[in-house]
């Protein structure tokens, strides 16, 4: 059984991952300004089709080829962190880009907006390395099925990340014409993000931590 200090880890591990903007929510809300809400919400229907291929690869233990070949785990978590500090440098750099100056994108059927809504989901190395390197640090080896805990903590995941996602797209919007009327605003918004991203490409550079074998 999951222990509650473990759901609110992930929770927590979870709600920072989703307030720091990466692919998906730069999609998102590119894609509901374009297009408008519907079609944000359409595209976060994909982005969940996406969790939900991470959930079900944790569950059948994909995790202990990375308990099994350390090598490969550091290579993984090492590229996310590069990946990361890449995404910083993007927000603060000289001319960067806030998350919530979207792209120019064209209307899409809704076909195509669940699908690179998944796509976009499933290329996130963001997600990848929650569900291979953070969630397997709160699975308890004496606490049960291993697997039944790798369900049960991504499902805390997948909650806290639909919910958060889903006020975005909700109110991307509103957001983007307020931070767009204040420069300062805007600045501010994307050196925050820049240090979140920075924090955590840094932490997950220098933790030790190993998966937990399925």
């Amino acid at each position: 059984m999951v222990e509650t200090a473990a759901i609110l880890g992930v929770a927590a591990a979870a709600l920072g991952l989703v307030l720091t903007p990466g692919p998906n929510m730069m999609y998102l809300v590119s894609r509901t300004v374009s297009q408008g809400r519907r079609a944000g919400l359409i595209s976060l229907s994909g982005v969940a089709a996406g969790f939900a291929v991470y959930l079900a690869a944790a569950a059948v233990g994909i995790t202990a080829v990375f308990a099994v070949v350390p090598g490969l785990y550091l290579a993984m978590k090492l590229a996310g962190a590069v990946y990361l500090l890449w995404l910083a440098w993007q927000a603060v750099k000289p001319g960067g880009a806030s998350v919530f100056t979207p792209a120019d994108l064209p209307a899409d059927p809704a076909r195509r907006l669940f699908t690179m809504g998944l796509v976009t989901n499933l290329l996130n190395p963001k997600i990848a390395i929650m569900y291979m390197a953070l969630i397997p640090q709160f699975v308890a080896p004496d606490g049960g099925a291993v697997w039944l805990q790798s369900l049960e903590l991504g499902a805390v995941q997948i909650t806290v990340a639909l919910t958060v996602n889903g006020l975005i797209v909700l109110g991307a919007g509103g957001i983007s014409s307020f931070l767009t009327g204040r420069p300062l605003w805007l600045r501010t918004q994307r050196w925050v993000m820049g240090s979140m991203l920075g924090a955590i490409a840094v932490t997950l550079a220098t933790d030790r931590a190993r998966p937990v074998p399925a």
